[in-house]
């Protein structure tokens, strides 16, 4: 304190004030600047090593659902390997014997993850299972695959697939 009234006392003939009206103006744009760039998306879609997403064009963001994976080497649900690719086709094995569209295994944990869901809407009434799923899948699969795993979900009551993409921007 002291050290202020001797600097008041020795610069009583000084002129020299701060202006900071152009330093709030400068902080205003910086904070609308940093608004606009936390408005992306808050779900979190990894890539799994070996998965090459496809390209998209689209604004759109995505919404948190369960995620499944489907590379070159196997579908997974969450972290879960649930069935095997072999060739770029999935392995026979994981086909019903009835029906060669159903992957059994990728049901079964489908199914339970609905279960789940639906277990945690009834006790809590904010929640609700809507049956999203976001579908990560290597662009270089064939289509046949894809189609399938679509098809083992809606069946398990996930009928809302997004799939996911990489933006290529504006």
């Amino acid at each position: 304190m002291r050290i202020v009234e001797q600097m008041k006392k020795y610069n009583r003939k000084s002129t020299f004030t701060v202006q900071i009206t152009s330093l709030v103006d400068l902080m205003t744009v910086l904070l609308v600047f940093l608004l606009n760039q936390q408005s992306g998306s808050a779900v979190q879609v990894s890539v799994t090593e070996g998965l090459e997403l496809p390209t998209s064009s689209t604004s759109s963001h995505p919404t948190e659902a369960l995620k499944v994976v489907v590379t070159s080497s196997g579908i997974f649900v969450g972290e879960k390997k649930v069935s095997e690719i072999v060739n770029g086709k999935i392995a026979e094995s994981s086909f019903d014997s009835k029906d060669k569209m159903f992957v059994t295994e990728l049901f079964a944990e489908l199914d339970k993850e609905a279960e789940n869901s639906r277990k945690i809407a009834s006790i809590n009434e904010t929640v609700a299972f809507e049956g999203n799923l976001i579908l990560q899948a290597d662009s270089k699969l064939n289509y046949d695959v894809i189609r399938k795993v679509m098809y083992t979900a809606t069946s398990a009551g996930f009928a809302n697939i997004k799939m996911a993409a990489i933006n290529l921007g504006d």
